[in-house]
């Protein structure tokens, strides 16, 4: 496979990303915002939490988007009985040469698919924290480094589930975006039927990019102008958050930079190299809610974290200008 010149321009970012998202779109018929959501979690070195109920394309997802990429991707079925060494690797005793040696587990991969995660016990669960915020994985004492890129691609099913167990805030908070795939439109369930009645489509994909190029693209992203005005304007959605009566805990530090991340993805693959008010929007949902803890008393009243985020869209001053 060619890897391709991604830093030299910002059409050609944006190119090969409508070429990821077009393959994938092979498997996943009629969900191109989940498609694009999904890439720029990715491009934006970010982690993904897809929720939803069984049966609408989770899995399909997550396997589309790794078959699409030339990089080592590995698979991991939460269960409840899946033990932390099973993720992320053991030491044992070789015999042959009388020392200890590290055995990596799933973990160690470029793409992972934890599949149905929030099967597993809290303690397996709480064993991918590391991985997730520091790239690196410390099995007795030694710290044993995870290679770029590395993005967790977690699905679950909700909460309401009998065998579920809550992920708990900290793992909440190392995902980049969460989202929901939704049913399909009447047009995409018939393509649904077209393209998977007899065969199944992720089999014939090929892939389209290279460790190397989703590399470079997250280089690109990362040197994307984000105005003075603009950083203002998310501090101010936090510090709004932070105040909501609605809200128990608001806006994090780190999910003020991972919104910032984010937008300067979309910037990059809508072939800008600046960061405009409406990436901020657009992301702002798929990034802030699952972060955002409501407080009893809204909880009760069946407020949800996306209304207060709605909200905080509509009473934050937009910056005008450049």
């Amino acid at each position: 496979m060619v890897t391709r010149r991604v830093e030299d321009t910002p059409e050609s970012f944006a190119e090969l990303f409508g070429t990821i998202a077009d393959n994938v779109a092979q498997v996943v018929q009629g969900k191109p915002d989940v498609i694009e959501l999904t890439l720029l979690c990715l491009v934006a070195e970010g982690h993904l939490l897809i929720e939803d109920v069984p049966g609408v394309g989770k899995t399909s997802l997550a396997k589309a988007v790794a078959a699409s990429l030339d990089c080592r991707w590995t698979r991991i079925q939460f269960t409840p009985d899946l033990l932390p060494s099973d993720v992320v690797g053991v030491t044992i005793w070789n015999r042959g040469t009388n020392e200890f040696e590290f055995r990596p587990g799933v973990v160690f991969s470029n793409l992972v698919l934890g599949d149905e995660i929030n099967r597993a016990s809290p303690k397996t669960q709480s064993a991918l924290l590391e991985a997730m915020e520091e790239r690196q994985v410390t099995v007795d004492g030694h710290t044993h480094l995870l290679e770029p890129p590395f993005m967790v691609m977690a699905t679950q099913n909700p909460v309401e589930h009998e065998g579920t167990y809550p992920l708990p805030e900290s793992q909440l908070d190392r995902f980049l975006m969460r989202l929901s795939v939704g049913y399909p439109a009447r047009e995409a369930e018939l393509e649904i039927l077209e393209a998977h009645g007899g065969t199944t489509p992720i089999e014939d994909l090929t892939p389209v990019a290279s460790v190397k190029d989703i590399a470079n693209m997250a280089a690109w992203a990362r040197n994307i102008h984000v105005a003075p005005a603009l950083k203002g304007y998310l501090v101010d959605m936090a510090e709004t958050t932070r105040r909501h009566p609605a809200l128990a805990l608001g806006m994090s530090p780190r999910a003020t930079l991972a919104l910032q991340k984010a937008a300067r993805a979309r910037a990059a693959a809508s072939g800008r190299e600046y960061v405009v008010p409406d990436d901020i929007k657009a992301l702002a949902q798929a990034v802030l809610a699952h972060r955002l803890i409501p407080t009893p008393e809204a909880a009760m009243q069946g407020i949800e974290t996306t209304e207060v985020v709605d909200d905080v869209l509509r009473h934050v001053p937009v910056p005008r200008g450049r």
